[in-house]
């Protein structure tokens, strides 16, 4: 007997996407906060300083709708994290970005680090945090790159910890790691 009955997905608190440059993490991203009938937060991370980052970030916001509000914070994340509210999904992208804007900035990075833990940990509202994985190629040639490199395997392994749902994005696709697709 078929029912009028609305099925309400129940979304984690904490989603980790991780996924290679250009893998569609993004993409996927925003279509997995897009399912939610929650209301929708973009927070971007990055810094828009030459042409071809404009043209990136021109690409992100042509896919998403008017129904998406949007928080640009580039360093401190905790302002605008603590200001969603409960009933809000947010999507984090990216922390990687983020994370090269604290060491090209010459941040402490521990600092930087545990200030976004307890951010995430506070705020209110169901988060999507996106994220590249770095670690599978060569070892970088220079120190700056390998600084970097290191840096963000061990976010993102402290993200994926935290996380109620990991999910890896390769080629568009998306493979769950932890947890359970809702």
């Amino acid at each position: 007997m078929p029912t009028n009955e609305k099925v309400i997905k129940v979304f984690p608190r904490v989603t980790f996407i991780v996924g290679g440059a250009a893998s569609g993490k993004s993409a996927w991203a925003e279509e997995f906060v897009e399912s939610s009938e929650k209301s929708k937060m973009y927070l971007a991370t990055s810094q828009v300083l030459d042409g071809e980052m404009r043209a990136k970030v021109d690409a992100h916001t042509a896919r998403r709708d008017q129904s998406w509000a949007l928080i640009e914070a580039q360093m401190d994340l905790g302002p605008p994290l603590s200001g969603l509210k409960t009933g809000q999904i947010c999507l984090l992208d990216c922390a990687t970005m983020w994370l090269s804007n604290h060491l090209l900035a010459d941040s402490d990075l521990g600092v930087a680090q545990s200030a976004l833990l307890a951010a995430i940990k506070n705020c209110p509202a169901d988060l999507v945090i996106v994220s590249n994985e770095v670690g599978q190629g060569i070892v970088p040639e220079n120190a700056l790159a390998r600084q970097f490199r290191e840096a963000q395997g061990r976010l993102n392994i402290t993200l994926a910890a935290r996380a109620e749902l990991e999910v890896q994005v390769t080629v568009g696709l998306p493979l769950v790691l932890k947890g359970t697709l809702p």
